[in-house]
């Protein structure tokens, strides 16, 4: 099935603000008994008719939730813009253009993290990540680097030609998940105002990891974010009350910050 090309204006809109949603966890809880079940692709399906505009999908190199076959399986079967998050390996380089999904995020990866740690490195890893920026952009798919709201790292990104930026949010969620209101505030600030510099440098901006029902909408409300990609609290709260209701209950809650906003 062809994929559609989620492309955006880079300098963002007050408009509508895409969910990406990760379906890493679905494979993860899959992977945990073994077989087939529960299928991360049909929980792509379920995304889309709850009002997700894409999927995000992280091949690690351990292959600890998504799998080679999973990819495959996304890339034919799925319609909405497939993100390929990866490592700047590689292998992984080989997987994105034997693939070509829509996008393709570097994120930083350790074997012994439970999860991605921090952003990635752009401006220490120049000389490393330029090669792997060109060539994919080469074969038409579009770049993000997954870095902290810093503006040594967003002019590292823009240096070497990356389309996106994906602001981690983590450090805001956890002073949230703390109850730390002035820590959350400094950071909430600070990933405004990157998001403003990010949009003035020409990249499109997005933002990720950690968000909830209750930290998305102030972050949702920054009118230069593109999209936002969230995974992990969606799949926990399914087991609530249902992944297409988990999803809506997010995009409802995007969109009324968003609103709000426009008529502020």
């Amino acid at each position: 099935m062809t994929q559609h090309n989620g492309t955006a204006s880079h300098n963002g809109t007050s408009g509508h603000l895409r969910l990406g949603v990760n379906i890493d966890h679905v494979a993860t809880i899959r992977n945990a008994r073994g077989g087939r079940h529960p299928d991360p692709v049909r929980a792509a399906h379920l995304a889309a008719e709850a009002g997700a505009d894409g999927i995000t999908a992280h091949l690690r190199e351990d292959r600890r939730h998504i799998s080679d076959d999973d990819i495959t399986m996304l890339m034919d079967e799925i319609s909405l813009p497939l993100n390929l998050e990866m490592a700047a390996t590689e292998e992984m380089l080989e997987i994105a253009l034997k693939h070509r999904p829509n996008a393709c995020c570097l994120v930083p990866e350790k074997r012994e993290e439970l999860t991605t740690e921090g952003g990635l490195d752009v401006a220490g890893g120049h000389n490393h990540l330029t090669p792997y920026v060109a060539r994919l952009r080469d074969a038409g798919i579009r770049v993000s680097l997954f870095v902290d709201p810093d503006e040594t790292q967003l002019n590292a990104a823009r240096s070497i030609d990356a389309d996106i930026v994906e602001l981690h949010a983590g450090a805001y969620c956890e002073s949230c998940i703390d109850g730390d209101h002035e820590a959350a505030d400094v950071e909430l600030d600070r990933l405004r105002r990157a998001s403003g510099f990010a949009a003035d440098l020409g990249l499109e901006v997005h933002a990720g990891h950690g968000l909830t029902f209750d930290t998305v909408e102030p972050v949702a409300a920054i009118p230069q974010l593109v999209e936002l990609n969230i995974g992990h609290f969606l799949v926990g709260e399914a087991i609530y009350v249902g992944l297409a209701q988990s999803i809506r209950n997010m995009r409802n809650l995007m969109d009324g910050a968003r609103a709000n906003r426009v008529d502020a």
